[in-house]
């Protein structure tokens, strides 16, 4: 396990420095930052000094290896829209969106576990296809648009939920007031990914369920519940811990939209600030961010393969 983990960091390392290059190359397509400060009241000259100073005179790959020994001495720059350090910027807007990520993840298992199980048990009966057909809408339903419509019925018609923020502004913040803003964007986040998620939970259990030891142990008069529960789903868990890997960097790249709808203070709303003013540090340290969740996640997923299933050799 320890040679496995070493080798598959190694081969991370090649991969994260090209994810790095093209992702500073597509921001550096996109055009300067700089262009958002013309006007009357900014003359030319002082845009070429900005410009100078910023290093944005010099080719790409110029301002790319800067920016990377930069990067490999601890430093990952300062936003050019509010002079902070990007890894102070990032580390205050983490602690929101893993919180959003987190529970977001955890209600969008308990909602797909036992609707994938109870559909692939009740096959091609009514039930079975009522739970289909919501996991197919709740996959195929636009986020932005389920956030807009939770937004008007239980804040603009009922008013029973606050429309954006993580507390309320004026008042003593707690657990219940922080709940109470996460209940909307947790809805959005869970249903979108228990959508996708009942349909490979069901596939692994139909498929276990067919097998002969399930047969034989129904013969021997083991309980439906026992064989479901501790023989069947036992050895569906290597599907389901596939589906959870695939999940992290999905929740990642989801909460910027929801985080931007329901204005969370957490990576999304930071980003996205940060691409309508082309501020490049803050952009490259959150795609940095995104590249090593997305790596270590696979990493992640690959040593739960073997504690699940002890027939799987990590080589």
């Amino acid at each position: 396990m320890y040679k496995y983990i070493v080798k598959r960091i190694l081969i991370a390392i090649p991969v994260l420095i090209g994810i790095t290059i093209i992702d500073y190359a597509i921001m550096c397509m996109a055009g300067s930052p700089l262009e958002m400060l013309q006007g009357p009241r900014v003359s030319e000259a002082a845009i070429e000094a900005k410009k100078i100073a910023l290093g944005l005179d010099q080719p790409f790959y110029v301002q790319y290896f800067v920016w990377l020994g930069q990067l490999l001495h601890g430093n990952m720059g300062y936003s050019i829209k509010s002079y902070q350090p990007v890894s102070e910027m990032i580390a205050s807007h983490l602690g929101p969106t893993l919180l959003l990520m987190g529970v977001s993840l955890v209600v969008s298992l308990l909602m797909a576990v036992p609707a994938g199980i109870y559909s692939a048990i009740h096959q091609y009966k009514k039930r079975d296809y009522a739970v289909v057909t919501l996991s197919f809408l709740g996959s195929s339903v636009p986020s932005f648009f389920l956030s807009l419509l939770l937004i008007y019925v239980f804040t603009v018609k009922l008013g029973w939920l606050p429309s954006g923020g993580m507390t309320t502004l004026g008042a003593k913040s707690g657990v219940a007031d922080v709940a109470q803003h996460m209940v909307m964007p947790v809805l959005v986040l869970a249903f979108s990914m228990a959508g996708s998620n009942i349909r490979y939970i069901r596939s692994a259990v139909l498929e276990i369920l067919q097998q002969d030891y399930l047969r034989t142990a129904r013969a021997k008069g083991i309980g439906r519940f026992r064989v479901i529960n501790k023989h069947a789903l036992r050895n569906a868990l290597v599907p389901i811990v596939t589906v959870i890997g695939m999940e992290i960097p999905v929740l990642f790249g989801g909460a910027v939209i929801i985080e931007q709808v329901f204005s969370w203070p957490g990576l999304g709303l930071m980003t996205m600030s940060a691409i309508t003013s082309r501020d490049y540090p803050v952009i490259m340290g959150v795609c940095l961010l995104s590249a090593v969740v997305v790596l270590v996640a696979n990493l992640v997923t690959d040593i739960l393969y073997a504690l699940v299933d002890p027939t799987i050799q990590l080589n």
